[in-house]
């Protein structure tokens, strides 16, 4: 039950009727599609607690990138970006980065796990040369949980926040884009 502002009780059923009603009471209630790379950062936006910026150019380069979405009657719940990986020496041809994953506030439970779970599946159908799946995790912010849900090993070691660099210095730029936490790479072979 709910009191609300004008003082009138009102009652809320436990179990919605008919396919969950018009929230999705469950993560496989979802859809996934593959969608626009532009929506994709859009929903980013919206969603991501930590890191709403990217780069179109950046996510788009080399030669994989996809994007997918959770939606669940004509509405979006969650989005998970992919490219190559943005380091360097992991981007083999063989490895695929999950860049971005974001989740709205009234998503399911599970939601970000079963994301993981199915866009693995998509992504090695797509690119079928591809043997693993990174991504990483702000370890002051996140406990990894939504990774070992979904079946990926975490590596070892946790690499401290890059230091940001700054307009006219070599390398990347790094700071509005990236977290100051530092960050543990989960791995899945694809």
């Amino acid at each position: 039950m709910t009191k609300r502002a004008d003082g009138v009780v009102a009652a809320h059923p436990l179990f919605h009727a008919e396919g969950g009603g018009s929230i999705p009471t469950s993560a496989l209630q979802l859809q996934l599609h593959e969608i626009d790379m532009r929506l994709a950062a859009q929903l980013n936006r919206q969603w991501h607690s930590m890191l709403p910026r990217t780069d179109l150019g950046n996510l788009l380069c080399g030669n994989m990138s996809a994007a997918y979405a959770a939606m669940f009657n004509g509405q979006w719940y969650a989005v998970g970006i992919w490219s190559q990986p943005i380091i360097h020496s992991m981007a083999d041809g063989k490895t695929v980065e999950l860049r971005r994953l974001a989740i709205c506030s009234q998503a399911p439970k599970n939601t970000a796990s079963r994301m993981l779970a199915v866009m693995c599946r998509l992504i090695a159908r797509k690119y079928p040369f591809l043997t693993r799946a990174i991504s990483y995790q702000a370890v002051e912010v996140h406990t990894g949980g939504i990774y070992k849900a979904a079946g990926w090993i975490p590596n070892d070691s946790v690499s401290a926040a890059r230091p940001q660099r700054l307009t006219g210095q070599h390398g990347r730029a790094t700071g509005p884009l990236q977290t100051h936490s530092p960050k543990r790479r989960w791995e899945k072979a694809l």
